[in-house]
């Protein structure tokens, strides 16, 4: 486990670029799409790098269950900040089955067609309670053993997310965590110092290959 810290979100940004173009530029790679702000800029970074493109297949780790046009769609964003701009696929869940457990289950098979035994690069966000991806504390997908993709009540946000379990998170080739702002910094030193459960521990604890990527505000208790 690797922990890189940078003086500003932009050189944050600038940093996961770089490295996320190393790692998707040779061959078929399967590149696992974190949601939310956090990866933003860094899709506008690396949309511009020559890559290629055709050779990635994007996926969700997880995903709101709203309409795939809502503004609080990871989909969405990951089209408009990312691959509407460049030549690679991106899977995502459908949102309009009945509910968001066959939603969940429809991707799942989707996934294990597409990934293989494994996804390759993985970007990932945390919040400020611990979560990634949408594996919240004290929600039930947290507990799930097998690698897969759920339907997750969050009852803090009285709303369903689809999500990746943490056991196929930890499948993954790379796994990158991107985080700043001093809103993360304590719960960044739970994880990383004292080593408590939360989710985003728990996911990172069991994969084989995790960087960190932190600015400087999120990095202030390390």
């Amino acid at each position: 486990m690797r922990t890189i810290v940078y003086d500003t979100t932009e050189d944050l940004a600038a940093g996961a670029a770089d490295r996320l173009t190393e790692l998707l530029g040779d061959g078929p790679v399967t590149f696992g799409l974190a949601g939310g702000s956090s990866p933003v800029e860094t899709y506008r970074i690396l949309r511009e790098r020559d890559l290629p493109w055709e050779q990635v297949t994007c996926w969700l780790p997880d995903e709101r269950w709203v309409p795939a046009d809502a503004p609080e769609s990871n989909a969405m964003m990951a089209r408009t900040e990312l691959t509407n701009h460049i030549a690679a696929s991106l899977l995502a869940p459908d949102t309009t089955l009945d509910d968001p457990a066959a939603s969940a289950a429809a991707y799942q098979g989707i996934l294990a067609a597409e990934l293989g035994d494994a996804p390759g690069v993985v970007v990932l966000g945390i919040g400020a309670d611990g979560h990634t991806a949408s594996l919240f504390p004290d929600t039930v997908a947290i507990e799930a053993s097998d690698p897969g993709y759920v339907a997750n009540w969050v009852g803090t946000f009285g709303t369903w997310r689809l999500t990746a379990t943490a056991p196929l998170l930890q499948a993954a080739t790379t796994l990158i965590f991107l985080a700043s702002g001093l809103a993360k910094a304590p719960v960044l030193r739970s994880i990383l110092v004292d080593e408590q459960p939360y989710p985003a521990g728990v996911v990172a604890a069991g994969a084989a290959d995790v960087t960190w990527l932190l600015d400087v505000a999120a990095a202030t208790e390390l």
